[in-house]
């Protein structure tokens, strides 16, 4: 199976159905049933039979599938690492970010009101 997808532009129902085809063509190369994927990871045949059709699971279900295939080294790849981003580390002197702050462009100038326009013209 080799289906590339652009994640970039693909919905998050597409993702999903990927991923549980790419997770389906894993197990069945590997010559497993349905059965014994639910037993190795502990959730139910249906869970089984619902991933694989891209109906939703839950992200518990995903990981414990994941495992039970010996593909946990693969979620790591998911995320970056936040630690890094040098540019972002010069900029705060090496202190690491504990909070998230919006920039406030638009909230410093004020509110608008009639007749601002003719204030701001020299």
């Amino acid at each position: 199976m080799s289906s590339i997808m652009d994640y970039s532009t693909a919905t998050s129902e597409q993702i999903e159905a990927s991923l549980c085809k790419q997770i389906e063509a894993i197990r069945l190369s590997r010559n497993l049933t349905q059965a014994q994927l639910a037993l190795e990871s502990g959730v139910a045949l249906r869970t089984i039979g619902r991933m694989e059709k891209g109906q939703g699971v839950s992200l518990d279900t995903f990981i414990r599938v994941l495992t039970a295939l010996k593909l946990q080294h693969a979620l790591a790849a998911l995320l970056p690492d936040p630690t890094i981003r040098p540019m972002e580390r010069i900029q705060t002197g090496g202190r690491e970010r504990l909070r998230a702050r919006p920039r406030q462009i638009a909230e410093e100038q004020g509110p608008w009101a009639w007749g601002d326009e003719e204030k701001k013209q020299p």
